[in-house]
Formats: structure tokens, C-alpha cells, sequence
């Protein structure tokens, strides 16, 4: 069956860019030592294409914002990387770093180019060399994978991006189907390198036709290039003496009704994209680019009523978000609400609780602002995995608990009967949270976020706003300070704990 094409590189550059608003960067190329049989392959190529090689690149005006675009061509050998593709690729990432440029890389490659050997092959280390220091820049680096894009360019400077979309049924993988078949005998089973499947993974942000790549660039940078507002002081923490009862607190949590990470963005956020289907294959968590109160942030939260728990996968995919808020230079947003993470055989074999480890180091060691939302609830491993912050919020009826306080309650009782006693014993609840370090402020609910969703999503966005205006407001090497004390303390009493002076 012959896999249909999308838009050439010209077409698709067309779509784009603004009328007259393409320059293009292309310096003739040379191959030097091509054979015979090489040189009319390409000379072929460059007659059927009008192109010189199998990338343009150049800047463009998308309505009217400047933007750094790579755009394969597959008509030209495949869209093949060679010694001078890769050269062509790297001096346009170079130059958009140095004229402070996003890029947009538009692959469509069967991989790196056959007829160069392992001198293409090792050009990807130049281009993902070049794309590191773009990223190192706090440049957005974004990424549209097209039909077909394969090995070494979708285990590169293709799959590198801080939003990574892809065109709808694209192949995208790393061995092709032919060559995976003659090495392996077997058949590679359907669908497994199709985008829509690595969207369900969290491999891809978002599965959009050409046609809507635009609108979709342009939203992506509206939020990336929000400017912060100074805001006030946030408050100093939840008033003296407050109280929630902790198992009724665990029982509203449980409502199926409560929003959600979700419903959180809809009634906080200015604005925000979504990156990949929300939770993926059953609900488990969220990704978006977000502002907030005109501060833009890169949020991670648990998706409450999914059908799976948090997995391995998950704790991979908060890891990844967390690098890309680092490298954009943007607070990270992280909401925990979950019942707890994967208990299984193959959650161990997937490493789960190393996965936990690295999260909690990955965001200790995070040097953007890292804001926590304790939303509802806060189970276990899964839970702790994203709670390292410089602040915490935390919903009135928010708690967190090393289990369930049934689990708790079979381990002390050896039965579930107490449950109740257990979670008002243990401080699980988001005043008691308060008491030893953990919450800044607590968002109350009137009298309970599932009763007035909206609402108490607008209190629990002006607290974010505030607590990011805040810590944006700070020093670096103050807030990583102020942050290393916090996690000294964290555990203890404030009035024991409280440093002298």
C-alpha cells in the first residue's frame, strides 16, 4: 500500500509563513567524493524538487512574529540526511540562536543518508549539538513530525522538541518496517509507529493536520512570549488555628465530581495549549504551556478519574516536562491529586520507584521556580514525586498520606476499620501539612470545590499568579537558597524548626 504524502517543504512553508514573509538562508551545497552513480541521484533529485538538497531553511513571518523554519523536502532522496543536509540544518539553528529566533523544524526523513555511511549518520551529534545550545538560550525549539519521519533524524533534532506535534497517521519510528522485517524475520505489528500512537503514550504533544499548524505555532508562542506582571506579596500562610476534619476531607477528594488538573486550567489559566491528549490512554496526567496572571509556566499535573493509575511512563513524562520549563527558562507548575501510583508486577519492572526517585531529584534540583498545588488527593509515592517546591498550595480539603488511610489502617489494625481514626491522627490534612512545612496557603472551599468548581478554581488561580510573581521576583541563587533550607526543614514543627533571627 503506498502511504499517502503531505505538503512538500514549499507547500508547507506556504501554509505558514505570511505572503512574502519566507527569506531563505540556503548557501549551495557540495558533495565532494560522490561516485558516479551518487551524483546523478542527486542531480535527479534536485530536477524533480527544484531544491539543492533535502532541507530549506530560512526566516519566516507567521502573522507577523518572527520565526526560524527547517523544512524537509521527501521528494529529495527520501529526505535522506547527508554531510551537507546536516551542515545546512545546523548553521540555521546556529543563526536563530544568535538572532534569538523559536525554530520550527518540519522533518520528513527515511533517516540519514545510506550513500555517505557513518559520516552522515554522525552529523546527528552536530545537529543535536546545535539544538542543545538553541535550547540552552532559552529559545523554544518546536518540532512537526511529517509522514515519514525515521531513524536518525526521529532519534534527534527531530523528537528534541519542547513541544513535539506531528502530522495525523505519520510513520514515526526508529527502525523501518522493511529493514525491522529482513532483520527480525517478522512482521512490524500495525500501528506501532504511527503518531496517534506515540500521542497516546506522551512521545508526542499534540496530532494536528498541516492545514492547522499555524494557529497552533501561534498559540504555542502567545504563551511562551507572555510577559510576567509584577505581583503582590503572597500571603504568608493559612491563618492560625484552621481546621478541616482529615477523613471528611478524604471523603470530599473522592467525589467523582471534584475538578480536576483539567478543569484546573480551564478556570485559572489566562491561557494555555494542551500538550498531548489529556492523560493519554485513560486520564493519567496533564501537560500544557500555561500563563497566569500574565506569568507564563509549564504545567504537569495527575488527571484525576482516569481509568489506569500513575505509572512509570508518567513519573518519564513529568521528568521531561520539568527539563522543559528548565530550558525555556519558565516556572514549572506541578498539581498532585492522585490515588496513588501503579501496584504492580510490571510497575516494578518498569522501575516505578526509581522513577519517584528521580522525579524528587529532577525537581529538587530544578533551577526555575517550581510551584506545587496540592489539589485533592495525595497518595503515596505518586504523590511525593511532584510535591518539591519552593511553595506549596494546597485546596482546604487537599491531603497527603504515605497510603490510603484504609492501607494505613490494615498495616496498624491489620484491618480497614480505621481509617477514620488513622487519617485524623496521622496530619494528613492541608492545615496539618501547613503545621510541618509542607503548605504555604491554603485555597478554602466554600464548602467544597466539587459544589463550585469555577469559582474555586479563579481563588486557586490568583494564588498561583500570586506565589509566581513572587519567586520570579527573587534571585536565583536566593530562591535555590531559600529553597535548600525549606527541604532541610520540611518534617518539622515550624515553631521548633523556625531558624533563629
Amino acid at each position: 500500500m503506498v502511504e499517502e504524502r503531505g505538503p512538500s517543504a514549499g507547500e508547507l512553508i506556504g501554509l505558514l509563513a505570511d505572503p512574502g514573509g519566507f527569506h531563505c538562508w540556503d548557501e549551495p551545497v557540495a558533495h565532494p567524493g560522490a561516485d558516479d552513480g551518487y551524483t546523478a541521484s542527486l542531480a535527479k533529485a534536485a530536477a524533480r524538487t527544484s531544491l539543492d538538497e533535502a532541507v530549506t531553511t530560512g526566516r519566516a513571518l507567521v502573522d507577523g512574529v518572527p520565526v526560524a523554519l527547517i523544512a524537509s523536502e521527501f521528494g529529495f532522496l527520501g529526505g535522506s540526511i547527508g554531510v551537507a543536509t546536516a551542515e545546512r540544518i545546523t548553521r540555521a539553528v546556529e543563526r536563530a540562536t544568535a538572532e534569538r529566533l523559536p525554530v520550527l523544524a518540519l522533518p520528513v526523513s527515511g533517516g540519514t543518508r545510506m550513500q555517505e555511511g557513518s559520516a552522515a549518520f554522525l552529523c546527528m551529534v552536530r545537529v543535536t549539538a546545535a539544538v542543545q545550545a538553541h535550547q540552552a538560550a532559552g529559545l523554544p525549539y518546536l518540532t512537526y513530525l511529517r509522514n515519514p519521519t525515521m531513524g536518525g533524524v526521529f532519534a534527534s533534532w527531530g523528537t528534541l522538541g519542547h513541544v513535539v506535534a506531528a502530522e495525523p497517521g505519520a510513520r514515526l519510528g526508529f527502525l523501518g518496517p522493511r529493514v525491522y522485517e529482513e532483520l527480525r524475520g517478522v512482521r512490524l505489528p500495525p500501528g506501532v509507529q504511527r503518531s496517534e500512537t506515540l500521542a497516546a503514550r506522551g512521545l508526542v504533544d499534540a496530532v494536528l493536520p498541516p492545514e492547522e499548524l499555524r494557529g497552533h505555532l501561534l498559540r504555542v508562542l502567545s504563551v511562551l512570549g507572555a510577559a510576567p506582571v509584577p505581583q503582590p506579596q503572597p500571603p504568608s500562610g493559612p491563618p492560625a488555628g484552621d481546621t478541616a476534619d482529615a477523613w471528611e476531607s478524604v471523603r470530599r477528594t473522592r467525589r467523582t465530581d471534584r475538578p480536576g488538573a483539567r478543569e484546573l486550567l480551564d478556570a485559572a489559566a489566562d491561557e494555555y495549549v494542551l500538550l498531548g491528549a489529556p492523560g493519554g490512554e485513560g486520564g493519567a496526567l496533564v501537560r500544557a504551556l500555561a500563563v497566569f496572571g500574565g506569568s507564563p509556566a509549564v504545567v504537569v499535573g495527575q488527571q484525576r478519574g482516569g481509568d489506569r493509575p500513575f505509572t512509570a511512563a508518567d513519573l518519564r513524562a513529568v521528568r521531561r516536562t520539568a527539563r522543559t520549563a528548565q530550558q525555556l527558562g519558565l516556572p514549572l507548575v506541578t498539581v498532585v491529586d492522585t490515588a496513588g501510583a501503579e501496584l504492580s508486577v510490571q510497575a516494578e519492572l518498569d522501575g516505578i520507584a526509581v522513577e519517584i526517585a528521580h522525579c524528587l531529584s529532577t525537581l529538587t534540583a530544578l533551577r526555575t521556580p517550581v510551584l506545587a498545588v496540592l489539589l485533592g488527593q495525595g497518595s503515596g509515592g505518586g504523590a511525593l514525586a511532584l510535591l518539591p517546591a519552593d511553595r506549596v498550595i494546597a485546596a482546604e480539603h487537599a491531603w497527603l498520606a504515605p497510603l490510603p488511610p484504609e492501607g494505613a489502617s490494615a498495616i496498624v489494625h491489620r484491618d480497614g476499620e480505621h481509617a477514620a481514626d488513622l487519617a485524623r491522627t496521622q496530619g494528613i490534612g492541608a492545615y496539618d501539612l501547613a503545621a510541618v512545612g509542607l503548605v504555604d496557603e491554603v485555597v478554602a472551599e466554600f464548602p467544597d470545590a466539587a459544589d463550585e468548581p469555577v469559582p474555586f478554581g479563579a481563588r486557586v488561580g490568583r494564588a498561583v499568579a500570586l506565589a509566581l510573581g513572587s519567586l520570579l521576583a527573587l534571585p536565583v541563587e536566593q530562591r535555590l537558597a531559600a529553597r535548600a533550607a525549606r527541604n532541610r526543614r520540611l518534617g518539622d514543627r515550624r515553631a521548633d524548626a523556625r531558624p533563629e533571627g
